[in-house]
């Protein structure tokens, strides 16, 4: 299972860590932390450092009722960023975490080289004729709604039955602009209640049958740290225990806050499936 990002082709039969990097003042955890060029580099070596595959960046937090950014406004974010990252660390390989097709389009004329859509192109119609144009990997990610409106859009019969529908669409959609590299993210936390994430991720394993890597996001979500009665910042262990699980279930790539622990879980996964 691999996936051709710039020309390199990055084999996913061994899991992988995509380090999160927010350039917004509002994102849940870190929104507003790397707010200049040395806090984004210096966060970008570490994650590297650690050992992360791949850097996703955000400037538009899709947390639930999330304010609105401009399109201007996240590129203006975005570009920079990308310019500054890879003018230092020029083989990184940057993920995009944008539902714009316009913001895709930049990013990717930049250097950046995998486009993350919380929406599956349900927010732009023109963002999958953008991935087909440039030929760059392409996760979609499972939503109803917006940022704005999901958290009222969780009324499902039969929730993972309906998402493994959603991303069969999606797939084939995608498939008609000639997109060759997919990958999956069931989207924990966006137009689900705390025990559909729970149902979700308890059966995450059926959607292997979608033949797609698997992407899983639950880095500090509400699940853990509300399950637990704890916060955010002392989610990093429930996150560890739900990042392992996801790994013996199927999980190719881990998108996480805290890179050097999601790292020690895929590297005790490998070892025990050496």
């Amino acid at each position: 299972m691999t996936v051709n990002c710039k020309a390199q082709l990055i084999d996913l039969s061994t899991p992988k860590v995509m380090g999160i990097l927010n350039v917004t003042p509002n994102s849940f955890f870190d929104g507003g932390k790397y707010k200049n060029e040395n806090e984004i580099l210096s966060q970008v070596e570490i994650m590297i450092t650690e050992g992360a595959s791949f850097i996703d960046i955000g400037a538009y937090s899709s947390k639930p009722n999330a304010e609105f950014v401009s399109e201007e406004e996240e590129i203006s974010r975005l570009i920079p960023s990308i310019d500054l990252i890879l003018k230092h660390f020029p083989e990184t390989i940057l993920s995009i975490d944008t539902f714009r097709s316009e913001v895709a389009k930049a990013s990717i004329e930049s250097g950046a080289g995998i486009i993350n859509d919380i929406s599956a192109g349900h927010l732009d119609d023109k963002m999958l004729a953008v991935i087909g144009k440039y030929n760059v990997p392409y996760i979609m990610m499972h939503m109803r709604g917006t940022p704005q409106t999901m958290q009222a859009l969780t009324d499902y019969d039969d929730i993972v039955e309906e998402m493994l529908l959603y991303f069969s669409e999606r797939i084939a959609k995608a498939r008609s602009f000639g997109i060759n590299d997919l990958i999956i993210d069931p989207g924990f936390g966006f137009a689900k209640t705390m025990d559909q994430n729970y149902e979700v991720f308890e059966k995450i394993e059926l959607f292997n049958m979608l033949e797609l890597p698997l992407l899983v996001g639950i880095s500090r979500k509400s699940m853990i740290y509300k399950t637990l009665n704890t916060s955010i910042e002392e989610a990093l262990n429930g996150t560890t225990i739900l990042n392992t699980i996801a790994l013996t279930k199927g999980a190719k790539i881990l998108r996480v806050h805290d890179v050097k622990e999601a790292i020690q879980c895929v590297t005790l996964y490998n070892k025990i499936n050496s």
